[in-house]
């Protein structure tokens, strides 16, 4: 059977983020890739200069579209705007009984554009972590789930995931990559324990689309019939690869993307 995973997400203009970076990552990683759109954004590696909602009826007519014909494996949470489009898209999910969900809370891009309206972030809180399998927030999304201080070091990072996870998904992986230091530090933390996955620190300005590529690297591995914590350790490895790759690439005058298809373009 072929590997499916589905992206409910907004889509980038410039490519490198969003529902673009998510499909990009499923193909490199050998998954068939679906989409359903909840914003649609005018962007580029500079910033975002407009976002425009799509009607939450249509956004539960693309799932339902998806899920009524596809045998669907996985699926990626992104960028999801407002109150109304979180509460369509869980009960999208609940209808359809999708059970490996990755939600990564797109508040803020890259740019330091803000994604998500402020009254969304408890709709985000209340409705959608309890049906994740695992929530992937960065050191500010974390913070700001929690309404915490960012966390400054791994005992922090450890503590605010333990608190994610009492919000109800069944597990939590906080990203250390708005950290300092020579490596980047991952916490895993689920029912088990925890797990800590470093990584040498990256020196390179395309980073765009760095948290909506590791998070669909993950939902991939989930994909194709990993164990969560072997698809995390998959998709950490892929980002990386990604990452030191990205100056391959020219494009754009800001933050570039990084490089999904390292291992297939010469």
């Amino acid at each position: 059977m072929t590997a499916i995973a589905v992206t409910i997400a907004g889509s980038d203009s410039g490519g490198g983020a969003g529902i673009q970076a998510d499909l990009k990552t499923f193909s490199a990683l050998g998954v068939y890739g679906a989409s359903v759109i909840t914003a649609l954004t005018a962007q580029n590696t500079i910033g975002v200069q407009g976002i425009h909602d799509v009607p939450p009826d249509f956004v539960a007519q693309q799932i339902d579209s998806v899920f009524s014909d596809l045998a669907v494996d996985a699926v990626k949470i992104g960028m999801l705007s407002r109150p109304a489009i979180i509460e369509a898209v869980a009960e999208g999910l609940a209808r359809h009984g999708a059970m490996q969900v990755v939600l990564d809370p797109v508040m803020v891009a890259a740019s330091g554009d803000r994604l998500l309206a402020p009254e969304a972030v408890d709709a985000l809180r209340r409705i959608l972590l309890p049906k994740a399998l695992l929530v992937t927030p960065n050191l500010p999304e974390a913070a700001a789930l929690l309404d915490e201080p960012l966390a400054c070091d791994e005992r922090a990072m450890c503590r605010q995931a333990e608190r994610i996870l009492s919000l109800g998904s069944r597990a939590v992986l906080v990203k250390g990559g708005h950290g300092t230091g020579p490596e980047s530090i991952d916490i895993l933390v689920d029912v088990h324990g925890m797990q800590r996955f470093a990584a040498p620190r990256i020196n390179t300005r395309n980073t765009h689309g760095t948290g909506c590529t590791l998070s669909s690297a993950i939902t991939a591995g989930l994909a194709r019939g990993l164990p969560l914590h072997e698809a995390v350790t998959a998709g950490k490895s892929f980002i990386s690869a990604a990452l030191g790759a990205s100056d391959q690439l020219r494009i754009g005058r800001g933050h570039g993307p990084v490089h999904h298809f390292h291992a297939h373009w010469s």
